[in-house]
């Protein structure tokens, strides 16, 4: 499904722009059924995974006037662009419904302590708003749990509001406990609520889509800089696992889950990576840069590698997934 969201976002964008749209097609393998409505067919086939807007020229050169390659780079960045925008909308969508039955919201301002809380005694206070974990801002308690994550030594540098003041702590300690080789802190306190309005429902929720889209980053950053291992990652057989657990407990809670997924769709395919749309808008913007468009030739085979890189990453790691149910 938020795959067929992508492509429709791609879809919706090329029919504006006056591209030809040759096939819509929801999943892979042998044709259900199909139809035509004007110039385009649609098709349903039989694995329901996924699915494609297939435009003229989008991958070879074309005559047709109205063709992917021929129309003006804006359009085109407009096109390739509108796929992400729709996971990313989809989310924000998903994370409203999420927070809708709601009757009060989480803030990061410190309520009360545990009894003997380690975080207390290194200099954390009642009413201290936390603004900053490690350098990084924090919005939500999504942002404070992911900077409680994998902490070695169990300190870190915390700045709060206080009184009206930024008051920066230095090395606040924490109880911490591990689990599969990643250490996180125990939280010793608890938070202020909010009470549910209009006005904080929408801004809870804005701050709640930008907090998972920074959690993307700073998890894909992480990643790079070897904060986390290859363990750490999972494919569409570990998410699956994971899903299929949560659905067992409350089916409800698989929202918030295709919440991150689509926006992790959406960030992910805007990295300026070859086979990804955002390698293809980097193409664009060279072009709307220089005034040349890059050959086709050349962008297909950058393309073309970077798919085969891409496909032997998802490999690997889905085998890393298997492997770990195996031995489970």
């Amino acid at each position: 499904m938020l795959v067929i969201i992508h492509e429709f976002g791609h879809f919706i964008a090329a029919k504006s722009v006056g591209i030809r749209v040759n096939e819509f097609a929801v999943g892979f393998g042998p044709k259900l059924f199909s139809f035509k409505k004007g110039e385009t067919v649609y098709r349903v086939n039989l694995i329901p995974l996924g699915g494609y807007c297939a435009m003229e020229g989008e991958d070879e050169t074309s005559e047709d006037k109205r063709a992917f390659c021929n129309k003006a780079a804006w359009k085109r960045f407009l096109v390739v662009v509108m796929g992400a925008t729709f996971n990313l909308l989809l989310g924000l969508l998903l994370v409203a419904v999420t927070l809708a039955p709601q009757k009060a919201f989480s803030t990061t301002v410190v309520a009360e302590f545990d009894k003997n809380a380690v975080s207390e005694q290194y200099g954390l206070k009642k009413d201290d708003k936390i603004i900053e974990v490690n350098g990084r801002k924090i919005f939500t308690t999504i942002d404070l749990s992911y900077a409680f994550t994998n902490v070695s030594n169990g300190k870190i540098d915390m700045t709060v509001e206080r009184d009206g003041k930024k008051v920066h702590l230095n090395d606040v300690k924490f109880d911490t406990t591990k689990e599969k080789g990643i250490t996180y802190l125990n939280v010793d306190f608890y938070i202020y609520g909010q009470r549910k309005t209009l006005k904080s429902y929408i801004t809870q929720t804005t701050k709640t889509t930008v907090s998972y889209c920074a959690v993307i980053w700073r998890s894909l950053i992480d990643l790079i800089g070897g904060k986390y291992g290859i363990s750490a990652m999972s494919g569409p057989v570990g998410l699956t696992a994971v899903m299929g657990n949560i659905a067992k407990e409350r089916l409800l809670d698989l929202i918030p889950i295709m919440a991150l997924i689509t926006i992790n769709l959406g960030l992910f395919n805007l990295l300026p990576l070859p086979a990804l749309d955002g390698g293809r808008l980097l193409f664009i913007l060279i072009e709307m840069i220089t005034g040349k468009k890059v050959p086709q030739r050349f962008e297909s085979l950058v393309h073309g590698i970077g798919f085969l890189i891409l496909l032997a990453f998802m490999l690997l790691i889905t085998a890393k997934d298997i492997w770990g149910l195996i031995i489970k």
